[in-house]
């Protein structure tokens, strides 16, 4: 198959990667792509948020099937206008993937379709937002209406942090027309996980769990970031949990999305709070609760999950696409994998771009997966370009193997400021 995949970071990198050991001989393109994607496709010198240039490119070349990557291209429309030109692709149009571009839409949905999650009120005014903050206790949520760039939501352990949040959005105007509205929202205590299903608007497959590391530093302290690792499986959601959310969690969500006229084809991204035995169970009544929906393959989750798929990656795709997804469409190997991100330091605030990136080929002769997040080329040499840098894989029959395989290879890479957390997967060894 022809295939162009629109994004530039580390999931498309693992997207790309993946379709490209299928073993078909796909023909793959990426827009823009990166320094790493560099090699094993042909990049289009294209922005991922440039519909009309991706259109065009898509147009005169007409490839057999799109993969949009980033969330911004979906809620601008991207999916649409190529299904417009007759051009399969793999993603929701825009009216689904408002899932993740509204949080006030996402939590109507949930509501619509009887799905557990946290309570939440939304407002525009801050004197309002702030008089609601007694009813719902301490800790509280504040988030961000629309798109920040994964830095719209604040954990508020106090009346003042959580003033301090709403001023942010709603007064200051901190996140532009995302932060027009907000949302005050119940607080749910226990462990995140991630799980990703694949859906054709009729039917769904959950791909394997994982678990992100959102906080920059070990410990899991400091500010939130994009996402520090992750791992798959993550042990916190068993066996017995997941027809649970298949059942009660993704599949209402397309039912409800489908009886509002929109066939919801791509992945639907559900964050998830899994409340411990003995812990408070959130005010809907259920242990594992949605924390957020996002419309896209997570990152870094992906890096972490797509390793551990078999099969043919891009029929899967093809086939949610265009409506005719099958169980059997996907395939998960045994064994774990885990990805630690490599930063630029000063992430997730200002940091210096153009670092030498060294040690690359020898990272992945250790037998890890280096997907770059953010870097190009800059003739012979390969240099930063983002805030998250690379995201490096290890996999192996238990995650212990994984870990210290994505370790190792980390150890091999050096550039100038960059740094990692050193315990990624604690949780699940924590548990023993």
């Amino acid at each position: 198959m022809k295939i162009l995949v629109v994004g530039g970071g580390g999931r498309e990198h693992a997207i790309v990667w993946r379709l490209s050991r299928d073993g078909e001989g796909h023909s793959i393109f990426c827009a823009p792509g990166n320094a790493g994607i560099a090699g094993i496709a042909t990049c289009v010198p294209v922005g991922a948020e440039d519909v009309d240039g991706i259109v065009k490119w898509a147009r005169d070349n007409r490839p057999d099937l799109v993969v949009v990557g980033p969330e911004a291209p979906l809620v601008k429309g991207l999916v649409d206008e190529l299904l417009s030109i007759g051009v399969p692709t793999f993603g929701p149009v825009a009216a689904g993937a408002r899932i993740e571009g509204s949080k006030r839409f996402a939590k109507e949905i949930m509501q619509a379709a009887g799905v557990p999650t946290g309570r939440a009120e939304v407002f525009t005014d801050p004197v309002a937002a702030k008089a609601a903050l007694a009813g719902f206790g301490l800790p509280v949520v504040i988030k961000a209406d629309g798109l920040a760039a994964g830095k719209g939501v604040v954990v508020a352990e106090t009346v003042e942090q959580a003033e301090a949040a709403i001023d942010d959005m709603l007064v200051a105007n901190k996140f532009g027309s995302a932060g027009a509205e907000v949302l005050v929202e119940e607080f749910l205590d226990g462990e995140e996980c991630s799980i990703l299903a694949m859906t054709d608007g009729e039917t769904a497959v959950l791909l394997p769990s994982s678990q992100d590391h959102k906080r920059i530093f070990d410990g899991d302290k400091g500010p939130n970031t994009g996402g520090m690792g992750a791992y798959s499986p993550a042990p916190v959601v068993t066996e017995a949990m997941l027809p649970e959310i298949r059942e009660r969690i993704i599949m209402p969500v397309v039912r409800e999305l489908k009886r509002r006229g929109t066939a919801y084809r791509g992945i639907l991204y559900a964050g998830l709070m899994v409340t411990p035995e003995g812990g408070k169970v959130a005010l809907s009544g259920s242990k594992v609760n949605v924390v957020e929906f996002n419309a896209r393959f997570g990152d870094p989750e992906t890096e972490a999950v797509l390793p551990r798929l078999g099969g043919s990656f891009a029929t899967a795709l093809l086939h949610a696409a265009t409506g005719c997804l099958k169980d059997e469409d996907i395939v998960v190997k045994p064994g774990t994998a885990a990805t630690v991100i490599v930063a630029s330091g000063g992430y997730p605030g200002s940091y210096a771009k153009g670092k030498e990136i060294s040690g690359l080929s020898d990272a992945e002769a250790t037998g890890a997966t280096v997907f770059h997040c953010g870097t190009k080329a800059d003739g012979e040499k390969v240099v930063t370009s983002g805030g998250r840098v690379l995201s490096v894989t290890g996999e192996g029959a238990t995650l212990r193997e994984a870990v210290d395989r994505a370790y190792a290879a980390v150890g091999r890479i050096s550039f100038d400021g960059m740094f990692y957390r050193r315990d990624i997967a604690h949780r699940a060894f924590e548990r023993g």
